[in-house]
């Protein structure tokens, strides 16, 4: 009985078994994921590895121009709100409002003063130089009590809320409420970026130290 002689290996097969990886030795450790590193060497704070996402430092904070009101009894600094000489920060305060108030008791008090001189002139109980005198006097009363002034409430989180009562004309008193309502929300927002920022940077940390002292959980 013959024996065939051996086939010889197919030329593909040969060709692949010789390109492939060869088997990794016992007790070899794996390769390990390098943490991304800056141009000279030290690694990245932020950002997560797995994802490729860097998180990028909040920028510098807006600096503000100072604003005074006509009477100078408010500044806007760029750090602090001013009234009467008392400073409130702007991340102290959680927003502002003014709203105009007339002085009811001398509104009332100049509107009754008129209506009754004016009367008394009409049926000739009172002459024309006291009641005029009364009339004019009566129309300035209500003139004071319908420019009133102007309430200020600043509110404060966790605190009661501060007021003032400041004169003038209500729509220049409106625009710097408009304006600290904007600075107010603008160091809330630079404050809530830079918390984002260093609590990132701190979990990064802390995943970049856990994978150095354990590579194997990579795999």
């Amino acid at each position: 009985m013959s024996i065939p002689p051996p086939s010889s290996p197919d030329p593909a097969e040969d060709s692949s078994a010789a390109t492939g990886p060869p088997p990794a030795e016992p007790g070899t450790p794996h390769p390990t994921a390098q943490a991304p590193q800056a141009a000279d060497g030290t690694p990245l704070p932020l950002g997560s590895q797995n994802s490729g996402f860097f998180l990028l430092p909040p920028p510098p904070p807006e600096q503000f121009t100072v604003v005074r009101s006509e009477d100078g009894r408010m500044a806007l600094t760029n750090d602090t709100l001013e009234v009467n000489g008392q400073a409130y920060g702007w991340r102290e305060l959680a927003g502002v409002d003014v709203q105009p108030v007339r002085w009811l008791l001398w509104f009332l008090l100049g509107g009754f003063i008129l209506a009754g001189f004016m009367l008394g002139f009409l049926q000739n109980w009172l002459r024309t130089i006291p009641a005029a005198a009364g009339m004019a006097l009566g129309a300035l009363l209500l003139a004071f009590g319908t420019r009133g002034s102007n309430r200020w409430r600043l509110h404060r989180p966790g605190q009661e809320a501060v007021y003032f009562a400041l004169s003038g004309a209500a729509r220049s008193w409106q625009q710097l409420a408009a304006e600290a309502n904007r600075r107010i929300r603008k160091r809330h927002d630079e404050a809530a970026a830079a918390d984002e920022y260093w609590l990132q940077s701190s979990w990064n940390a802390s995943q970049a130290a856990k994978l150095t002292s354990s590579p194997s959980d990579l795999f």
